[in-house]
């Protein structure tokens, strides 16, 4: 186990699309949600090496400098590799100087930052507080106090106005920044957009966005490694490629999700449970066959695909022994070489309809 992953839940606003286990500062809960933290991190940490930490939210920087500073000292239990990838999510507008500055003593040295849109009617109707200017002032002082790691979070699908996303994309080259998520915006249960009643815009005006997403910024030296990640070479996510190659890692705070030897583990999402130390909600042992599926589920999301030799290791057997995949690969929805297997590019949208065609043998 050598990643690690922190929840924040605290938010200073509760964007609308938002399923996370959230809730609003208050700082009558903040010191003893730390200490909570310190002391769920005291009681499962094993002293591991850890090369990626990622801290999420919520927003972690809703907290204060003094919070902060309380929590950098907690993260100063873990045993931290040298060349460690250590992000921290960050929203614009509670992101200043001094923050900043605290951060990189700290060590965090790649940044993601809650952008979504940069139209001000489409950041209004997400309940996002911050403006264009605001994205450009703080991504200048990121990099004038040498966080050039910089990912940010982009939605589209907002509405059906695709000169929108065009006008989004075209900003974000303007930041010459490295990173770049972009997610299609999705009604998820017990959300406020949810309650609104909100519908999904057309199917064929999302994928054409997407389309043009794909190739800007392809257009623009950035590899399209992960169905909904962007970067320049060099610069991939290492802490999501664990996820992604389901590997083991740790989760520690509210809501929180751990991975190790085959137990998934799920932290509570009550923080007076939480508070009372009473941290793990499930533990659930996954079957060879849950684990298996996984794989494929995961691996997928990844545009290079699955490594068959790492298959082979890992489950003692040839990924087509065990899935019926000759039809898929025969019409091209599967694409095998150089020992890899991954969907092809032209219908990496549909991943998820591809795998529903995967069956066991």
């Amino acid at each position: 186990m050598h990643s690690v992953y922190i929840h924040i839940p605290f938010c200073s606003n509760i964007c609308n699309y938002c399923d996370f286990a959230k809730l609003y500062y208050n700082k009558k809960y903040i010191n003893k949600y730390l200490e909570a933290l310190s002391n769920e991190i005291k009681s499962r940490y094993d002293g591991s090496i850890i090369k990626t930490l990622y801290i999420g939210g919520g927003t972690p920087s809703s907290l204060d400098y003094n919070e902060l500073k309380k929590l950098f000292s907690i993260i100063k239990q873990f045993n931290l590799s040298n060349d460690i990838e250590f992000t921290m999510e960050a929203n614009i507008e509670n992101l200043d100087i001094n923050k900043i500055k605290l951060m990189k003593e700290n060590n965090v040295n790649r940044v993601s930052l809650g952008v979504q849109t940069f139209d001000s009617d489409n950041l209004k109707y997400l309940n996002r507080f911050h403006n264009k200017e605001d994205v450009f002032r703080v991504i200048k002082l990121l990099k004038e106090n040498g966080i050039n790691n910089i990912n940010i979070d982009l939605i589209y699908g907002i509405d059906e106005d695709i000169e929108k996303v065009k006008k989004d994309i075209n900003l974000f080259l303007k930041l010459d920044i490295p990173h770049i998520s972009c997610y299609s915006l999705i009604i998820e249960n017990h959300t406020i957009l949810n309650n609104m009643n909100r519908k999904y815009i057309n199917e064929d005006i999302e994928y054409e966005m997407y389309k043009y997403i794909e190739k800007t910024l392809e257009n623009n030296n950035y590899i399209h490694y992960e169905v909904s990640n962007y970067a320049k070479e060099g610069y991939y996510s290492k802490h999501n490629l664990v996820y992604w190659n389901n590997l083991d890692y740790i989760g520690f705070g509210l809501g929180s999700v751990s991975y190790i030897n085959n137990n998934r583990i799920t932290n509570t999402r009550s923080i007076t449970k939480y508070l009372d130390n009473k941290y793990i909600l499930s533990n659930i042992k996954e079957t060879m066959e849950e684990k298996q599926d996984n794989e494929l589920m995961l691996g997928f999301r990844k545009l290079k695909g699955i490594n068959l030799n790492t298959f082979k290791n890992k489950y003692n057997d040839y990924l087509e022994n065990i899935y019926d995949i000759d039809k898929l690969l025969k019409d091209k929805y599967l694409i095998k070489e150089n020992n890899y297997l991954r969907i092809n590019k032209d219908y990496i949208y549909i991943s998820d309809e591809i795998l529903l065609e995967i069956n066991k043998k």
